[in-house]
């Protein structure tokens, strides 16, 4: 088998731009390649993975959000296992949310060693919505780097809009990015050669845009020293009746801001021979430097994910805690006198530890990369729900929903049963653009599930999963 680098290709692009699209057309050419496909949704409900039409080729889906984050250790563990294959892949195809900064995912490429040696980034390729995307540059930070760090730029959509407008759009873009290859585009259709194995990715030209570019990245945004006797203490995440304490971090100024799945946390325990000196807050010895990079090999194992109330017992294992709003108790065993560091998966959730009815103060800790920021204002609304849908009364609560809100509506796609039809119906959204068509019938024995994701600003939960059930028939 040969041992080359395997291309990988990072297509991004803002919500509603036609990544998948995009996608769905690479699948679908008969260019006789093996391509494995990762894709990263930010919300609460796996939509796109039932949006991607079905192929020979493997496609692994990560629903956790930030592909930065917590995500970061699932994206390095997928290659992982693609590496392990026995034939070999000509490609790797990366689908970010359509809300992620493409730089932390190129990063892998180059400050894991085994990546940045069995891989090689071929491109960054940014979908753009040609009749959107303005008003997303104005506001989103994300979508100013999707466009920034792009190697090839697809202005999609052209013809939602006039030429004049096309034109002063790409002198926009050119002003943002001087060498990405820019192509105008309809429904994504382009050759194929144009996306793939174009060789466009510049090292240098991704450290001058970003001088951190290198810096060391983490899985884990903070860790800290306990020291802990032998036996059964209480790990307590979020709030807790039975304890009354100021919820933060002892000590620690914690600032994150991150939207991800509040009802998970990824916290690895490990015991260490030795901590820094507790009088040099973020200072590292040896065995700490040594336990830290130990715990990036673990955030990127298979993890066990643990109910409140189930037992977390220290060593070199990823513990997924699963919360209730935000919360959860976990009894802690220990099994030797000595000192443990925690490390904190992405998230804001204050963690403590109790030992013998007392609070245990961290001897050390220190914060890891807590950088990166989504948009506060940006969230998602999944909804999930059996059974079939009025069409009627469907069609009527979309219309005016996108007349209220669609303004605020930035992207929302599903997949739906309708009464009277055994075919799935797959709707997509842009702002106040709608599309919804029939593909493929329901297969036997496939529930009849109706999947929907809002992602938007001011978005009422409540209310859109109220009028959403008010559509079932």
């Amino acid at each position: 088998m040969s041992t080359s680098a395997i291309p990988v290709t990072v297509l991004t692009g803002f919500l509603g731009a036609g990544k998948t699209t995009l996608l769905n057309r690479i699948l679908t050419e008969q260019h006789g390649k093996k391509i494995a496909v990762i894709e990263n949704e930010f919300g609460e409900v796996g939509v796109d993975n039932q949006l991607v039409i079905q192929s020979d080729e493997e496609i692994f889906e990560m629903n956790n959000g930030c592909i930065c984050c917590t995500v970061r250790g699932d994206l390095i563990r997928i290659l992982g296992r693609l590496l392990k294959r026995k034939d070999r892949l000509d490609a790797i195809l990366i689908e970010t949310t359509g809300l992620a900064n493409p730089a932390p995912v190129a990063q892998t490429f180059f400050t894991d060693d085994e990546m940045k040696t069995r891989f090689r980034l071929d491109a960054i390729v940014t979908v753009v919505d040609s009749k959107h995307v303005l008003q997303h540059l104005d506001l989103e930070d994300e979508a100013q780097k999707q466009v920034a760090f792009a190697d090839v730029i697809l202005l999609n959509k052209t013809e939602l809009v006039t030429p004049a407008e096309l034109d002063a759009l790409e002198t926009r873009i050119r002003g943002m990015n001087a060498v990405a290859k820019i192509h105008r585009t309809q429904n994504c259709d382009l050759p194929l050669d144009r996306v793939l194995d174009v060789g466009g990715f510049n090292l240098s030209r991704a450290t001058e845009l970003d001088p951190q570019f290198l810096d060391t990245e983490y899985p884990f945004e903070w860790a800290g020293a306990y020291p802990l006797k032998a036996g059964t203490h209480e790990l307590v995440i979020g709030h807790d009746d039975d304890h009354e304490h100021d919820h933060s971090h002892e000590g620690c100024d914690h600032d994150h801001h991150h939207d991800h799945n509040e009802n998970e946390l990824d916290v690895v325990i490990m015991p260490v021979a030795g901590v820094a000196d507790p009088g040099q807050p973020g200072s590292t010895n040896p065995a700490t430097a040594t336990a830290i990079d130990a715990a990036v090999t673990v955030f990127s194992d298979w993890e066990t994910r643990l109910q409140d109330g189930d037992p977390v017992v220290p060593g070199a294992s990823l513990n997924r805690l699963l919360l209730r709003e935000g919360n959860g108790k976990y009894p802690l065993k220990v099994a030797h006198d000595g000192h443990y560091l925690v490390f904190e998966g992405c998230g804001e959730h204050p963690l403590h530890i109790y030992q013998d009815g007392e609070i245990v103060k961290p001897v050390w800790q220190q914060d890891f990369h807590a950088a990166h920021t989504h948009n506060d204002s940006v969230t998602s609304v999944g909804i999930s729900v059996p059974g079939d849908l009025d069409g009627k009364r469907l069609n009527d609560w979309i219309s005016e929903l996108l007349r209220v809100k669609g303004g605020d509506i930035y992207r929302m796609k599903g997949v739906l049963a309708v009464k009277g039809t055994n075919k799935r119906l797959v709707f997509q959204g842009v702002h106040m653009l709608f599309d919804a068509k029939f593909d493929r019938e329901w297969t036997a024995g496939e529930p009849r599930q109706n999947t929907l994701v809002f992602i938007g600003k001011n978005l009422d939960r409540p209310a859109l999963t109220e009028a959403f059930r008010a559509c079932l028939a």
